[in-house]
Formats: C-alpha cells, sequence, structure tokens
C-alpha cells in the first residue's frame, strides 16, 4: 500500500509549493515609458522590497540618460562636450563606445548621435512635422558619430561639431531592463517577465505552471490593437521597432520615428521588426538597422543567436519569421 501513497504525497507537495508561490507586479514611470515587473516568489513582502529596488536602479540609469532631464549626465555632455573633452563615468563611456560599435557594424543605421534630426521632425517633444530641406542638412551636419570623440585612457567625451547631441532613445530602455534583469537575479528572483512599455521585454525564467515559458504577442502592425504571432520566451529578449508605434501623417503618407541617419528621412518600406535576442540592449539596438535596411539585409547579418519577425509594407507580402 505504501507504493500507492507515493503519488499522492507528491501531488500533495506540489501543491504546497504552488500554494506558497505568490505573484507581484509594480510598474514605474522613467525615460518616458512605464516599466513594468511581474514576478513570482514565496514572500510577497520580500518580492515587493526586491522591486522597489529594482526601480531604484531604473531611477538611476533615468538620471544617467535622459535628455529629457537637463540634471542628467548625457544632457550635461550634450551641453558642454562642444567646449572640449569631458570626462564621464566609466558606465557612460562604455555604453557610449557599444554605440559607435553598433554603428559601425549597422552600417551607420544606428546612431546615438540622431538627436538633431529627430527634433527638425518633431519627434522630441512634439507630434511631428515636416522639416525644410535646409534644415534636414543642417541637422545631418551634426550627425554621425565620427562626430563623437572618445579618450578610453582619461575617459572623456568630446563633440567635433557645434550642435551635435546624444538621444539615448534608441539604447536606453534596453539598458534599463538589462539592468533591471541583474537587479532581479541578483536577489534570487528567478521568475519574472520585465517590459519598457510593450516595445522591450525581458523573460526571465519561467512562469508557475508554465514550462514553454512567458506567453508574449506581437501586434499586427496594419491593426495594432490584433495579435499577428503568440510565442514563449524563457530566458530572452524580445523588443519591437514598428511604424505605429509614433508617426504623424501628411496628405495621406505617414512618416515614422525611425529615423534614417544616413538620410535624414523616416525609414520606408518596413511595417515592424521584432527580435528575440539573449539581451535586451541587442534586441533594442538592432531593430533599428534592420528596420531600415530592409529584410534581405537583415537576413544576411542575423546573428544564428537572434530570431527576427519581419512585416514588410507590401500588401501582398504577409510577416514571417526570418531563416
Amino acid at each position: 500500500m505504501i507504493w500507492r501513497l507515493i503519488p499522492l504525497l507528491c501531488l500533495s507537495f506540489s501543491l504546497a509549493l504552488q500554494a506558497t508561490t505568490v505573484r507581484v507586479e509594480k510598474s514605474y514611470q522613467a525615460m518616458g515609458t512605464t516599466y513594468t515587473i511581474a514576478a513570482y516568489g514565496e514572500d510577497a513582502r520580500n518580492l515587493e522590497a526586491v522591486l522597489d529596488l529594482a526601480f531604484e536602479e531604473v531611477h538611476r540609469v533615468d538620471e544617467l540618460l535622459s535628455n529629457y532631464k537637463p540634471g542628467s549626465e548625457l544632457s550635461q555632455l550634450n551641453q558642454l562636450a562642444t567646449k572640449g573633452p569631458q570626462k564621464v563615468t566609466p558606465e557612460l563611456f562604455a555604453l557610449l563606445q557599444k554605440c559607435l560599435e553598433y554603428s559601425r557594424r549597422s552600417e551607420g543605421t544606428f546612431d546615438i548621435t540622431v538627436g538633431p534630426l529627430m527634433k527638425i521632425w518633431g519627434f522630441y517633444k512634439g507630434k511631428g512635422k515636416i522639416p525644410t530641406k535646409r534644415e534636414i542638412a543642417e541637422a545631418l551636419d551634426k550627425t554621425g558619430v565620427e562626430n563623437i570623440v572618445l579618450d578610453p585612457e582619461r575617459h572623456t567625451v568630446a563633440f567635433r561639431r557645434p550642435g551635435t547631441e546624444l538621444d539615448a532613445g534608441g539604447v536606453g530602455k534596453g539598458y534599463a531592463v538589462d539592468r533591471l534583469v541583474e537587479t532581479m537575479r541578483a536577489y534570487k528572483v528567478h521568475s519574472a517577465l520585465i517590459s519598457a512599455s510593450t516595445s522591450s521585454i525581458y523573460a526571465l525564467g519561467v512562469p508557475p505552471g508554465e514550462p514553454r515559458g512567458w506567453k508574449v504577442s506581437i501586434k499586427d502592425p496594419r491593426t495594432p490593437e490584433k495579435t499577428i504571432e503568440t510565442l514563449y520566451l524563457k530566458d530572452q529578449s524580445m523588443s519591437t521597432s514598428g511604424s505605429y508605434e509614433k508617426f504623424f501623417q501628411v496628405d495621406g503618407v505617414t512618416y515614422s520615428h525611425i529615423m534614417d541617419p544616413r538620410t535624414g528621412m523616416p525609414a520606408r518600406g518596413t511595417l515592424a521588426v521584432s527580435i528575440i535576442s539573449p539581451t535586451t540592449l541587442d534586441s533594442e539596438v538592432w531593430a533599428k538597422p534592420y528596420f531600415i535596411q530592409g529584410k534581405s539585409w537583415a537576413i544576411a547579418h542575423k546573428p544564428s543567436d537572434f530570431k527576427v519577425f519581419f512585416c514588410e509594407d507590401k500588401a501582398d507580402n504577409p510577416c514571417a519569421w526570418l531563416p
């Protein structure tokens, strides 16, 4: 009879474990977006405390990278770097080094100096407007990573041209989410879904009762209120760049916020790109070059540990996972 009791005892033990698992969810506003963490653990009060500590880290990153805050390190650098080399923290210097490498590898389609272009197109604290050709030419003159001078020995940054401006909008959310993931792991949280709005997500572990991972969805770029793809993530990130996220229309033409730094014009030909990768920094950054460069370039430059869901702006060409 003992052998008959073993399955019952195992079931009871499993149910007891599930009964002690609690879910805590919290949100925090920073860097112009909403960060949300849904986490599972055994102690609700401890879990809430960990989430509060995690959001303190987001606040710290906001003070580092926000170009909406005049006192942030990035904003101070934008104000002073044309006057001469400015010493920055090792953290910001390392991130800028990565950004220059991303620019090189993306053939200039990722560019942290895109700030002047975003402003003239009205995407910085504005509703969007078509600039003049002269405005575009002047902004392009201030744009380009060749205008950034990094000194690795002194940890200084200087700008070659007046008006050059760093914009962390294409990198900040991914960096912040990865910092949240590190914080959660440091405090032994093994199950959490971390998101910056809905465009950058990291799935840590798996939720209770779902070994496949965290269920996430990809919006239909033509009808964003609908889901076009559903998938499960486990210890992976996913970021999406879509023309439906921020845009304006003039005479029936849609102008999105995804800017091609080489031309000074919003990118055309792509509706949305979703990237699954090991880190959120990578998934957020690379979604822009893939969007700008197009499907063929994305296929040719996709690392083996990336998965890419691509939507072209063609009526007869549906969205699909790239080979």
